[in-house]
């Protein structure tokens, strides 16, 4: 069976610094008709599950931890009695929402996963936040970047615990050396391309 990438989209909130803003979030599945693996935990359980269906759920790839990507993880978790993987390095965040309650296994850069028959592979971007952590399927000409690089240009920052000149040096260190073809699915808004976004960048930020 071939591994495929099944999408949804979930409304809620996201909150930082005393403010809290109305949002939609992707919700993406990696794997095929037997197994799988979720990234993020925004707003839903139901709306994760219904896109899980049947299959076993090996893992929860948190991108990184703002509450509109974890508030629901420890529930997800359970539910789907999947692990939780994050990267320590958003530690900090991850106390804002769930206090001293543990992810289950945190992720580096580099780290290298199979799921579904293929390759998967973790890249470190910090920026949007510390530990935001983008998913690399080579075989599929896939990325999954979080907040990190959407349709337009580099994630938000500004706020606590980010910051934009380390947002652009992961996206041009890291995002930018793979593929131009390689497609890049977002945690919001529409998905891209890895070479849509290396030119947009040139006529902007990318020097």
């Amino acid at each position: 069976m071939s591994a495929r990438i099944d999408h949804a989209v979930s409304s809620g909130t996201f909150s930082l610094d005393g403010e809290t803003f109305e949002v939609d979030n992707n919700i993406w599945v990696l794997g095929d008709d037997e197994q799988c693996v979720v990234f993020d935990a925004p707003h839903s359980v139901a709306a994760v599950r219904e896109l899980v269906g049947d299959r076993e759920c090996v893992g929860i790839l948190l991108t990184h931890a703002h509450d509109d990507h974890v508030r629901m993880a420890p529930e997800l978790s359970q539910a789907l009695e999947a692990p939780m993987l994050l990267n320590p390095d958003d530690a900090e965040l991850w106390k804002l929402t769930h206090g001293d309650l543990p992810w289950d296994d945190d992720v580096a850069d580099g780290d290298e996963f199979s799921i579904a028959g293929v390759d998967m592979v973790a890249i470190a971007t910090p920026g949007h936040s510390p530990g935001s952590t983008c998913y690399h399927v080579p075989e599929l000409g896939l990325v999954l970047t979080g907040d990190t690089l959407f349709e337009g240009g580099p994630g938000a920052t500004g706020r606590s615990f980010s910051s934009r000149e380390t947002i652009e040096a992961s996206i041009r260190d890291r995002l930018f050396t793979l593929p131009p073809e390689t497609v890049v699915h977002t945690g919001h808004g529409p998905s891209t391309t890895i070479g849509a976004e290396l030119e947009r960048a040139r006529g902007d930020w990318l020097s």
